[in-house]
């Protein structure tokens, strides 16, 4: 076999590769152009995406321009005006490395024409495939013009690798919105195609991320405004009945830079982890401020993903700031999303055989000790001075049926409404240095696995913070002396074996290395949920209004422990949309 000859790649073959780390997809084209366009002061942006950015890329800004003599230099690889620290300590700006125009340059066929507010006229330069052209006259406003065409001609195998059209031109598109909620004092044009599809002045941060997320986000985004020493963090997020399947309505910006930062993803499911169900997503724009010299965005060419010099600041400040913001009583700012109803057909169902005429209609209209219905046009008593209204009637055990002083019929769903207003009590008495203990007249003896008793001794110390008094006893077996306070009012007391079984699980499940925290927030979930007011039991007219009071005091009140929501709230537009009537 012949040995191996060692040869240096030429030029122009190395930009190529090169412009592969940062220019994968056109998207990545246009956020490069997009960002320099920001840098240079641009107060109003606007952007063309033909043939999903695969054909014709245009961005257009009235920013500061480049001078004539610096249009050569501009196109040449680490060549940038935005790095004044060779230290790469302190980066303000969003583009530093000086690779974008060169990687687009080498990858596609690049037009820029620019012109400063000094220069007579602009000044035009072309680059195809790593090929420099010379600079021109050219006419043009004061501001930068940059046209990329047919990206990845001169690399076939790049090219082939893209998604269809459509997909290359969503995301295209989702860059420029990532872009546009980090400078809402800019104005933002895109067209897709020859059509619109975005078009946002220069605005406040408020109105900027509403917009973006659009109405039937905006009258559910809660204010955000938490520090942590020399940390801040601003913005609004949805409450938790306002969700996706995706984490695409998560806008993230750490110094005025969009981020798709891992640290940052995770904080913010911590943060709704307590009050939203597994596998949804919430709606968030959070802003974070932090000390430049605290972060390296030299992370990745993309710069999308950063590294923090106190990670469990960052960390505690999302986490912080967003339960501080979701900790709104229920009733009182957002509501639960309501359900998409659909008409039901208006055809005569089928009288099963054998049922008298008219039985079936008897037995519906039927009232029940339990539920009787209230056929009065006007609204309950007592239901104008509260948000949840006031109750009527309790129907299968269940779900508390209230109307509101507009009208509207509310549905509760009596146990996960309890469980959430015993969870806070519980964390409330936790926070206060410990949950009160009732200590139990017979202790009750707990038989499980050996392993998962072994797991609950070990969190004893734990417990006992919780109000839940735990001891060995053999083998195989806890011995519980006291529970929670708040579980027992003495006519009731929670499923202890059953308390105690779920908690070695979930112990189990989270392994060793869960945090303190995480223990506590589990544990009072779990107590919450055992020492609620079951579904099934009969509530008189005072005990349910009592439960509506209280959840409109109670902090999160819109969910349960485990995220799902604990009422909705039926407008009259809703009620007939379900009868047909709209």
């Amino acid at each position: 076999m012949p040995a191996s000859v060692l040869r240096l790649l030429p030029p122009t073959l190395i930009d190529r590769i090169a412009a592969g780390e940062v220019i994968e997809r056109p998207a990545a084209a246009l956020k490069e152009l997009v960002e320099n366009a920001l840098d240079a002061g641009a107060r109003r942006i606007e952007v063309a995406v033909d043939g999903g950015g695969i054909e014709r890329i245009e961005v257009v800004d009235d920013g500061a321009g480049i001078a004539a003599e610096d249009l050569r230099l501009a196109v040449q690889r680490h060549a940038t005006s935005k790095l004044d620290d060779d230290q790469l300590v302190r980066i303000g700006t969003l583009g530093f490395r000086g690779e974008a125009l060169p990687s687009i340059g080498a990858a596609a066929r690049l037009s820029l024409i620019s012109r400063t507010r000094e220069a007579a006229h602009a000044s035009a330069l072309s680059v195809e495939g790593g090929v420099v052209g010379e600079v021109t006259p050219a006419a043009g406003e004061v501001g930068t013009r940059a046209i990329v065409r047919d990206l990845f001609f001169s690399t076939p195998a790049r090219r082939k690798f893209l998604k269809s059209v459509r997909t290359e031109g969503e995301a295209a598109e989702a860059a420029l919105r990532r872009l546009a909620f980090a400078a809402p004092e800019v104005a933002f044009r895109l067209t897709r195609d020859g059509r619109v599809a975005l078009d946002l002045p220069g605005q406040s941060r408020e109105a900027r991320v509403k917009a973006l997320f659009g109405p039937d986000c905006a009258g559910q985004l809660l204010p955000l405004a938490h520090a942590r020493g020399d940390l801040r963090l601003d913005g609004l997020v949805g409450g938790p009945a306002l969700h996706r399947a995706s984490a695409s309505a998560q806008a993230l910006v750490v110094n005025g830079r969009p981020v798709a930062d891992p640290l940052l993803k995770s904080a913010l499911r911590v943060a709704y982890r307590d009050v939203m169900e597994v596998g949804r997503h919430a709606v968030a724009a959070l802003y974070v401020r932090i000390p430049a010299e605290a972060v390296d965005v030299n992370v990745h060419p993309a710069k999308a993903e950063l590294r923090f010099a106190d990670p469990d600041a960052v960390r505690a400040l999302v986490i912080g700031g967003v339960r501080q913001a979701l900790a709104v009583p229920a009733g009182r700012v957002f509501m639960p999303a309501r359900p998409q109803f659909r008409p039901p057909a208006m055809m005569p169902q089928p009288r099963p055989p054998g049922m008298a005429a008219g039985f079936a209609e008897a037995a519906l209209l039927a009232p029940t000790p339990s539920a009787r219905v209230v056929a009065a046009a006007e609204p309950a008593p007592g239901a104008g001075e509260h948000g949840l209204g006031a109750a009527v009637a309790q129907v299968l055990d269940t779900y508390v049926l209230a109307v509101a002083a507009d009208g509207s019929l509310v549905l509760v769903d009596q146990h996960a409404a309890h469980e959430r207003l015993t969870h806070e009590k519980l964390a409330t008495e936790l926070r206060a240095g410990g949950v009160a203990m009732q200590a139990l007249l017979l202790p009750v003896v707990v038989e499980m696995a050996p392993d998962l008793a072994a797991r609950v001794l070990a969190q004893a110390a734990v417990l006992a913070r919780l109000g839940l008094e735990v001891e060995g006893f053999g083998p195989g077996a806890v011995l519980v002396r006291g529970v929670p306070a708040v579980l027992s009012d003495g006519a009731r007391m929670p499923d202890v074996p059953g308390l105690v079984r779920d908690l070695a699980e979930e112990f189990a499940e989270e392994g060793a290395a869960v945090s303190l925290e995480r223990r506590l927030d589990q544990a009072v979930a779990r107590l919450a949920c055992h020492g609620s007011v079951r579904a099934g039991r009969r509530l008189n007219a005072a005990e349910m209004n009592a439960l509506l009071r209280q959840m409109e005091a109670t902090p999160r009140a819109a969910t349960c422990s485990h995220g799902r929501p604990t009422y909705l709230k039926l407008s009259r537009g809703d009620l007939e949309r379900m009868f047909g009537r709209k």
